[in-house]
């Protein structure tokens, strides 16, 4: 009994064995997922497969939310005002009103553009593949007829650009018979007999629209209860940093994905009315692709401007030079004038990392990479230059990149910046320096003796002058 009186309690001893069980744990896990990832790929797909209604929930939300606060901000919340006022609970009523229609319309309109999508311009899209494909043979005697014409001074060059041209012809037309056709054949297949398929298509579909309206509704408590959260879990400072982190990656995705969608709806609609105006072939398939592409930064214009030139060369090569005219006086408005105003100046990063980021994207993550790896390498880009700033501030030195512009280093006895231009005649200095008393360069030679002389002269002047002027201080203080 004496001895357990004697036992003190120490709550570190609990901390280092929790933190030891935990670390053999994690090391536990970590070399089972290692010998079964496999079977941890599979189990991780059927989870998302079973939580995909709200995965598609969530993300109808996230798309649908900055149309809901539009709606409700300038369109219902006036309109209730009007309707609830000096009644009891006025902006309680007023905010469930408001709320309520901009969710309501908000559902309308994501119903409305996907069935004008599936009835609208699916058919047509369609027909506009199937017509290009059964009219291949016709298109290539065209364009065969368009190159005797234009070369037909020139034979030699008539006969290697026609056989170029017939091999590029011949392959993008066994590609659209023998890949695109039956692809297209076997999704509407699918489609249609598949209803197994389709019904659970469906049924994700309106699981997650009824997620998405719930989510919708009641944003502001969801986001209470995450908060509540994430400062049970971390400390307030963690916390504090944690909720601006994510605050400041929501406003760069969904800045970057709703103004990315509505300059591409913008630049696909004025695509399709200058198609019609210009009488070109195919003007709501060619309008699609270039609105589609156009979403995909920097790379988008030119990967939807090549196929669909090719679409309207088979049909006319003066219509297809017209139309290239047109996508550069297009995707010039678009890079000028209708971007900046829909996106801003800019997106926080030069050319270089926005090319950078679309290509890594695109490797690692296909299409998906290609659209989401702007906005994932500009919060990367921000958390990087915010954590550089604060070392650079703990350091006492400048965060400004202008200051180091030119910069040799900085000088760790002083603190002060030595640029290089300094440094320079520095280093020039030290090599004449050497140069005179290791008898090389011109004053060894003999031709510039005078002028050594005349330097050494000067340099015991100065030094006189020195001499003299202490000498007048000192002077002067005993006096």
């Amino acid at each position: 009994m004496r001895n357990l009186k004697r036992f003190r309690w120490d709550k570190k001893y609990l901390y280092w064995g929790i933190t030891a069980f935990l670390v053999v744990a994690a090391s536990i896990i970590f070399y089972i997922l290692l010998t079964r990832l496999e079977s941890f790929k599979a189990s991780l797909g059927s989870l998302v497969t079973i939580l995909s209604p709200f995965i598609w929930g969530l993300v109808i939300a996230y798309l649908l939310c900055p149309l809901m606060n539009i709606l409700q901000r300038s369109v219902f919340t006036p309109l209730g005002g009007l309707i609830f006022r000096g009644k009891e609970n006025e902006r309680q009523r007023i905010f469930k009103f408001a709320r309520g229609f901009a969710v309501f319309f908000s559902i309308i309109v994501l119903f409305v553009v996907v069935i004008a999508l599936i009835w609208l311009v699916a058919p047509r899209l369609y027909f506009s593949l199937e017509s290009i494909v059964v009219n291949s043979s016709e298109y290539l005697k065209n364009g065969y007829d368009w190159l005797d014409r234009l070369f037909v001074d020139y034979p030699e060059i008539e006969s290697t650009i026609s056989s170029m041209f017939g091999n590029v012809s011949e392959g993008i037309f066994d590609w659209l018979k023998n890949i695109i056709l039956p692809q297209i054949n076997s999704l509407l297949g699918d489609v249609t007999s598949g209803v197994i398929t389709a019904l659970k298509g469906i049924y994700n579909i309106l699981i997650g629209v009824i997620v998405s309206i719930y989510v919708l509704y009641n944003k502001e408590l969801f986001g209470s209860h995450v908060r509540k959260l994430v400062y049970c879990v971390f400390s307030i400072e963690a916390a504090e940093k944690i909720i601006k982190a994510v605050d400041f990656i929501d406003e760069v995705f969904i800045g970057f994905l709703s103004g990315k969608i509505l300059d591409s709806l913008i630049i696909g609609v004025i695509c399709y009315a200058g198609c019609l105006l210009l009488r070109m072939p195919y003007a709501l398939l060619i309008a699609c692709i270039i609105g589609i592409t156009n979403i995909i930064p920097f790379f988008g214009p030119f990967i939807g401007a090549i196929p669909s030139a090719i679409i309207i060369l088979m049909e006319s090569p003066l219509q297809c030079l017209v139309f290239v005219i047109f996508v550069l006086v297009l995707q010039q408005f678009d890079g000028n004038i209708l971007g900046p105003k829909i996106l801003g100046s800019s997106v926080g990063i030069n050319g270089f990392w926005i090319m950078f980021s679309i290509i890594v994207g695109a490797g690692l993550f296909g299409f998906a990479g290609m659209l989401l790896g702007v906005p994932v390498f500009v919060v990367l880009y921000t958390g990087l230059t915010g954590m550089v700033n604060r070392k650079l501030k703990r350091s006492g030195l400048s965060t400004d990149g202008d200051y180091y512009m030119g910069l040799d280093y900085i000088s760790s006895e002083t603190g002060e910046a030595v640029r290089k231009e300094e440094n320079r005649r520095r280093t020039g200095k030290k090599k004449s320096w050497f140069k005179k008393r290791t008898g090389s360069g011109k004053a060894a030679s003999g031709t510039d003796k005078t002028a050594v002389s005349d330097n050494a002269g000067q340099d015991k002047s100065g030094e006189a002058d020195k001499t003299s002027g202490d000498g007048s201080d000192v002077s002067e203080g005993k006096s």
